[in-house]
C-alpha cells in the first residue's frame, strides 16, 4: 500500500476529491490556518468519510456532508 497523496489547498474540485476518496486513495491538503502552514488528511472507509487535523477528527456520513466540509475550509476549488 502507498502512502497518502499531498496536494495543495484548492487545487482540486469537491467532485474530483470525493472521486479519489471513493477509489481509496488517502489525501493530505496542504492548507494554512491563520497564517500557519497545516496539513489535513482525507479519507473514506467505505462508509465514514473522515477529514482528520492534528487537533480534530471530523466524521461524516454522507459525500453531502463531506462536501459541505470541504468548501467551509477552503480544501476545495470552487466553480465547477
Amino acid at each position: 500500500m502507498s502512502g497518502p497523496t499531498v496536494i495543495e489547498s484548492g487545487e482540486y474540485t469537491a467532485g474530483e476529491l470525493l472521486d479519489r476518496l471513493r477509489e481509496g486513495e488517502r489525501l493530505v491538503v496542504q492548507t494554512k490556518v491563520l497564517g500557519n502552514p497545516e496539513e489535513m488528511t482525507l479519507r473514506y472507509d467505505g462508509t465514514t468519510y473522515y477529514c482528520d487535523s492534528p487537533t480534530t477528527l471530523h466524521k461524516h456520513d454522507s459525500p453531502e456532508e463531506m462536501r459541505k466540509c470541504m468548501r467551509h475550509y477552503g480544501y476545495v476549488r470552487e466553480g465547477q
